[in-house]
């Protein structure tokens, strides 16, 4: 069984979908919720699912060590980054050498890095004109939105649309590919191929 630890921040609706998707799975299962919010709504979504979940402070996130020894507790083989906003530690990336997979709701490279996460993303996308956004799913390294691409899908920007448009169709490709993405990417490093 590979064994997927969830790290979100916010109301966690990526986290509940990957966690539904693998409901049941012989192979896959998310075990634990990790968070740097004890007020996020994800805590709840999970809870609802049977999902055990734990805060960490950002100080606690920052030093690295609490968090690794949760993750050595639910045996924890790959992290998955879902709306998680802070950045992961040397520590933890040397545990986990590309076994960190994030979701960035644009296509990257343009619009990644620091202070570019949710509608701060489809505000620039929509500003500067973008005729297509969408998403890029990648390995985290040190630096942020910077690890290698696993996969992107792309949606047009329409010129009368809004950044609220383009989030709606953003969240769209998110729920559609993400979990099949972690899926493959998890199935080929175990058997060599594609699920």
């Amino acid at each position: 069984m590979i064994k997927i630890a969830v790290f979100a921040s916010g109301s966690g609706t990526n986290a509940e979908n990957i966690s539904k998707y693998f409901f049941g799975n012989q192979e896959i299962e998310v075990s634990v919720l990790i968070s740097n919010n004890s007020l996020a709504g994800v805590h709840a979504r999970m809870s609802r699912l049977g999902i055990p979940s734990v805060t960490f402070s950002k100080q606690e996130f920052a030093e690295g060590r609490l968090v690794l020894e949760k993750l050595v507790e639910y045996s924890i083989d790959w992290i998955v980054l879902a709306g998680f906003m802070n950045k992961i530690p040397l520590n933890i990336l040397n545990a986990y050498p590309n076994r960190i997979i994030n979701i960035h709701p644009a296509l990257l490279p343009k619009y990644g890095g620091k202070g570019m996460y949710g509608m701060h993303v489809h505000e620039a996308v929509v500003a500067a004109g973008e005729k297509d956004s969408g998403i890029t799913i990648h390995y985290i390294d040190e630096n942020y939105d910077e690890g290698p691409v696993i996969f992107q899908a792309t949606c047009p920007v329409l010129p009368t649309d809004t950044p609220e448009d383009v989030a709606t169709k953003v969240h769209a490709l998110e729920y559609a590919h993400y979990p099949q993405v972690i899926e493959n990417v998890l199935y080929f490093t175990r058997h060599g191929f594609v699920h």
